[in-house]
């Protein structure tokens, strides 16, 4: 067995594994150097895309994330959907305390550190091995979520819950970030009186507010990642802007080799 780096420390690795970069080692000693895709080389064109789904209450994200699972499973693209928090049998138990309306304030650092508990599961058990294995992964909220709920609404500083995020992901982002966009009144007046959670029912106007321009505050800042959707419009023409949008991720290198590629931008809702 050989020798690998973690940490600093030789720890032993698997035969034939990689050596884990230093960049990745300086960012989180935590990680396991040889279970983290983010370490592996894999070839950019058989690692499966990454795409989330964010946006403040009653936005749609639900409802787009399985259309778009729908349209590219469809075009012969494997693909997976999941959800946060979720997608794990550890992260629905944790999403059951997190969303369900309690009479008891909960502090925003530990609601972040449930997040992100619920994270670190849902990357280590499904999304990690679906990115690697070729699937797409289309994840309703991600770690965006957190920064506009508990950063830009519950007044966390946004370094320390980039770092919780560090080490919650191991650095993943995603490929392309969907924001569903529109006012906080119109997203909290869909709601139904039996599908409010803890966030419609224990939160003010203001706070979702603040939710809301923290995520725009992200778009602005990323403009490569995030493609910001108007959720105002019917459901079918947010789910024809979103197919335009994620198009472009299925452009591979077989295209710019000649080779035929039926993931190519022909994507349509």
């Amino acid at each position: 067995m050989n020798a690998g780096c973690h940490g600093g420390v030789a720890r032993a690795w698997p035969p034939n594994a990689p050596r884990c970069p230093a960049t990745i080692r300086a960012r989180n000693p935590w990680a396991a150097p040889y279970t983290r895709a983010v370490t592996d080389p894999v070839p950019p064109a058989a690692r499966g895309r990454f795409i989330t789904i964010e946006g403040p209450e009653g936005a749609g994200k639900t409802t787009q994330a399985a259309r778009l699972e729908a349209t590219l499973r469809d075009r012969g693209i494997p693909v997976r959907g999941t959800r946060e928090p979720g997608g794990t049998a550890l992260g629905e138990r944790i999403r059951a305390l997190l969303l369900a309306p309690s009479a008891t304030p909960i502090d925003p650092l530990a609601d972040a550190l449930l997040f992100n508990a619920a994270r670190r599961q849902l990357v280590e058990e499904v999304i990690e091995p679906s990115l690697v294995a070729g699937t797409t992964v289309i994840c309703a909220r991600f770690a965006d979520s957190t920064r506009a709920y508990q950063g830009y609404g519950g007044g966390l500083p946004l370094a320390e819950l980039e770092a919780l995020e560090e080490i919650a992901t191991d650095g993943l982002q995603p490929d392309l970030t969907l924001l569903l966009d529109l006012p906080v009144e119109i997203g909290l007046g869909r709601k139904a009186p039996d599908d409010r959670t803890r966030f419609e029912t224990g939160f003010d106007l203001a706070f979702h507010r603040r939710v809301r321009n923290g995520f725009l505050a992200m778009a602005v800042a990323e403009p490569g990642r995030f493609v910001v959707v108007d959720a105002t419009a019917h459901a079918d023409a947010v789910a024809e802007r979103i197919a335009r949008a994620v198009g472009h991720l299925f452009v591979d290198d077989r295209s710019a080799a000649g080779e035929p590629n039926r993931h190519a931008v022909r994507i349509h809702p």
